[in-house]
């Protein structure tokens, strides 16, 4: 992995966080944990991205002796599921093992993105990923809200109603 670049996966090109996915999945010692959009609804982003790390932590081969956390927010240990955590800013570019996480994450959504890209095709997935692009925008106006859209995300209600 010498030959690698592992840092902030924001900081990385697609090609690059690919490669780096590539042998970080194939280590087996990561867990994926995602929050569906109805959750994240019913609980508002932080209780549901808060669900979505516990479900990676239960996902791991391991219990690790302590998780590190990208940021600054003082979270419990029941976030943790009772393990002890440290928190960095600016962890996901400076911690090498968040900046792992980080990669396996993005990469991650950017193949679910892909694939609702072929499920909803009049919505371009594939090309802005979800983020709230003028084309993004353009067919939430022109062909409405699908599934996996958060109905309750403030600018997604604005797309829609402009």
């Amino acid at each position: 992995m010498n030959h690698l670049k592992i840092t902030d996966s924001k900081k990385m090109n697609q090609s690059q966080r690919e490669a780096a996915y590539e042998v970080l999945i194939k280590s087996g010692h990561y867990g994926i944990g995602r929050a569906t959009p109805a959750e994240i609804d019913k609980l508002g982003l932080t209780k549901a991205n808060r669900l979505a790390f516990q479900r990676a932590l239960r996902a791991l081969s391991v219990r690790p002796d302590l998780v590190l956390i990208d940021g600054r927010d003082r979270v419990g240990t029941e976030y943790t599921l009772g393990i002890p955590y440290k928190t960095f800013i600016k962890g996901d570019l400076l911690i090498k093992v968040i900046s792992c996480a980080s990669i396996i994450a993005k990469v991650t959504r950017d193949k679910m993105m892909t694939r609702y890209a072929k499920k909803y095709p009049k919505y371009h997935f594939d090309r802005h990923m979800g983020y709230g692009t003028l084309l993004h925008r353009n067919a939430l106006k022109k062909h409405g809200l699908t599934p996996i859209h958060r109905k309750s995300f403030r600018p997604i209600k604005q797309a829609v109603t402009e």
